[in-house]
């Protein structure tokens, strides 16, 4: 008996997209990937080369991939600017919705996102926080659920880009909302996932510098980020961002608790081999996240559609992406601005006294 398969495409082929797809195409079996889309004539011509062989229809117009027949979902893999925007017009063309992380780069337009989601709400519509879906993460929080570390009450993690020379991460900076909203989003939804998602914050502050790469100030931005978030009920979480690891990704975390402590990828390392030189011993990292979180984004896939096919819940609410952009873009003001931003018990900011 053939098995029911959701007709899904892709919106975006660069890095990211161009993983969402291979992955939908040839390791997600109850997945049948119909189209594609991208604006790039670059990203259109390896579509040529790795979907259409594989009946994969290509758009160069997003709208017109909507109407695509049979389409069931769509999973939304673009800049980051157009994320809610695209978000947005899928569910209100009544499709299934994975959406890259962040929703968006504002809290406005992040939440405009769940808005049209309670419209739908026989539409599943998740945002991608692959870190979720990675059986390492998903230990550390099973085993902090069962009471191993008592009550959790510091996070310390962080994400490490490998250095690149090439200046990406400086045109990246133009729409990526900056390295706390695109870099420590990541590290911001594992606070509210361990430390419960409906979390409210007490204060942010930040602070940043650019080490190597002074171009991006002229996005207000940093190559290196630190940020401390107080959480109210006496939880602390510790943010560090990087975009200059020399010897490749070094994305980890520390859940520290009343009685003991969970490290994630505390000593990263790309497989089991040791290699002795004259100079001692080492071992080598993944280059890029991808390497470190590859299995994660294909659970991810196999995940939303098998929510989608069997109607099964979410593993988080899409209201948590709306707090981490929240979070993130204090963050990132307070990096700018020096200051330390407050918020009260029911999460509403505190504004300064003026005379």
């Amino acid at each position: 008996m053939a098995i029911r398969k959701l007709n899904t495409a892709v919106s975006g082929l660069g890095r990211m997209g161009a993983r969402h797809a291979t992955n939908l195409l040839h390791r997600t079996p109850r997945c049948e990937l119909v189209a594609a889309f991208s604006p790039d004539e670059k990203e259109i011509a390896w579509a040529r080369t790795n979907l259409e062989p594989s009946g994969v229809t290509l758009y160069t117009d997003y709208d017109e991939m909507l109407k695509h027949p049979g389409l069931e979902a769509v999973v939304i893999a673009t800049v980051t600017s157009a994320h809610a925007e695209h978000t947005i017009k899928a569910i209100e063309a009544d499709k299934h919705v994975l959406c890259e992380k962040p929703l968006s780069t504002t809290v406005e337009k992040s939440q405009s996102v769940v808005d049209a989601a309670k419209r739908k709400p026989h539409l599943k519509v998740l945002c991608g926080f692959s870190r979720r879906f990675d059986a390492s993460y998903r230990d550390a929080w099973d085993r902090m659920d069962n009471g191993a570390i008592g009550r959790p009450s510091i996070l310390r993690s962080q994400t490490c880009d490998k250095l690149d020379p090439s200046g990406f991460f400086v045109e990246y900076a133009k729409f990526s909302g900056g390295i706390f909203v695109d870099c420590n989003i990541h590290d911001i939804d594992l606070a509210l996932w361990f430390f419960g998602q409906d979390s409210v914050v007490k204060s942010v502050t930040a602070v940043g510098i650019t080490a190597v790469q002074p171009e991006l100030r002229r996005h207000k931005d940093v190559d290196n980020g630190i940020g401390i978030v107080e959480f109210w009920g006496g939880k602390i979480a510790y943010f560090y961002s990087s975009r200059m690891m020399a010897a490749g990704q070094h994305d980890m975390t520390e859940i520290i608790g009343t009685e003991g402590k969970l490290t994630v990828n505390g000593n990263p390392m790309n497989n089991l081999v040791e290699i002795s030189e004259p100079t001692g011993v080492r071992r080598e990292i993944p280059a890029h996240y991808y390497g470190r979180f590859e299995y994660a984004f294909v659970t991810e896939s196999n995940e939303f559609v098998e929510a989608c096919l069997e109607n099964k819940k979410l593993p988080f609410k899409l209201s948590g992406a709306v707090q981490a952009v929240k979070i993130g873009c204090a963050l990132q003001e307070s990096l700018n601005s020096g200051k330390k931003i407050q918020f009260d018990e029911t999460g509403r900011r505190i504004e300064e006294a003026r005379l």
